[in-house]
């Protein structure tokens, strides 16, 4: 479809309940390094706010996430998992619980598109802790690695939070862990009285309520490198944003680029993925999770499952071509 040269703006259909606060106050901004990544964080306080003691609280936050499902930390529980007997069954913290439990619940939904459960494949392809590779793995590597993935190879067990190892499968939460991370952020600077908020976790963004200017946390969307969009600019108040494409990372192997969102089904990166799939949710777990699912599908699939689950989603191709479902449509003012 044929994009319109002006902005386009794009506001909650359904805006979350907020008390408003008085017209006064101060934008406070913090910010540091995370998972590889940055965070930041500006919220609406009083001019004098204690910064110190309030970035301990996120530090914390984001500390946990880390410690317990970071992929390139050793000692965290995620890769004590991947590395636990075959057979042997493990009682789960609550967060790890949590993002697990949506992964798999993504992965039904979007029939494996969403897969959390490809660490040794995005290993193998150079884009895990091992490090980069120059060539692609050979088939074989491809078909081994293969064989020990797969969210159906996971067994849980609801009542007590337990999970199975099944046995060289290895778990993998970067195509959800960030957005996580911002939601823990949020519900954080809630408690500690401050609802007005914006987040952003790697790119991932989650906004609330209203500055001291009256005006919403107005974010630019991303657009992919080399392609011309009009430009979109989405109120987030008690709404998220992410986007994934495949010109964030990859490499250069024979005349082909090799993109780091790997296809479930074959193993591979993608042959034709989408230059960018932006996805808004109220959660940005869910936002993060679903950007990665409709990446992996082919751009009409992908708007037909994000209109069946009710998801604003935008699949942008490389050739410039805009897919719009009907739920981003009708967020446009």
């Amino acid at each position: 479809m044929s994009l319109a040269v002006e902005r386009q703006l794009l506001i909650p259909v359904e805006p979350a309940a907020f008390v408003p606060q008085p017209l006064a106050g101060t934008v406070h901004a913090l910010a540091g390094q995370t998972m590889g990544t940055t965070w930041s964080v500006r919220f609406c306080g009083p001019a004098r706010c204690d910064l110190a003691s309030i970035e301990a609280v996120l530090q914390a936050e984001l500390g946990l996430v880390v410690a317990q499902m970071s992929h390139w930390q050793p000692d965290s529980l995620l890769c004590r998992f991947n590395h636990a007997a075959a057979g042997s069954w493990h009682v789960l913290p609550e967060p790890f619980w949590q993002v697990l439990s949506t992964g798999l619940a993504l992965a039904r939904l979007s029939d494996g598109a969403f897969d959390p459960t490809l660490g040794a494949l995005i290993d193998l392809w150079g884009f895990g802790p091992p490090g980069p590779r120059a060539a692609p793995p050979s088939e074989a590597e491809v078909d081994a690695a293969r064989a020990r993935s797969g969210w159906q190879h996971l067994q849980l067990e609801l009542a007590t939070h337990r999970a199975q190892q099944p046995g060289g499968l290895a778990l993998d939460f970067s195509g959800i862990a960030k957005g996580y991370a911002v939601d823990r952020l949020a519900l954080a600077l809630a408690r500690l009285g401050y609802p007005s908020h914006l987040i952003e976790v790697g790119g991932e963004l989650r906004g609330f309520g209203i500055k001291p200017d009256g005006q919403p946390w107005w974010v630019e969307l991303e657009a992919p490198h080399g392609i011309a969009l009009a430009p979109a600019m989405v109120a987030l108040h008690g709404l998220s944003v992410a986007t994934s494409g495949d010109y964030h990372r990859g490499f250069q192997h024979a005349g082909r680029y090799y993109a780091h969102t790997l296809d479930p089904k074959t193993g591979a990166p993608l042959l034709e993925a989408p230059a960018a799939v932006t996805v808004l949710h109220r959660e940005c777990m869910l936002a993060d999770a679903w950007a990665t699912a409709l990446t992996v599908l082919p751009p009409a699939t992908a708007i037909a499952l994000a209109d069946q689950q009710r998801l604003a989603a935008r699949v942008v191709g490389r050739d410039g071509t805009v897919t719009q479902s009907v739920a981003w449509m009708e967020m446009l003012a």
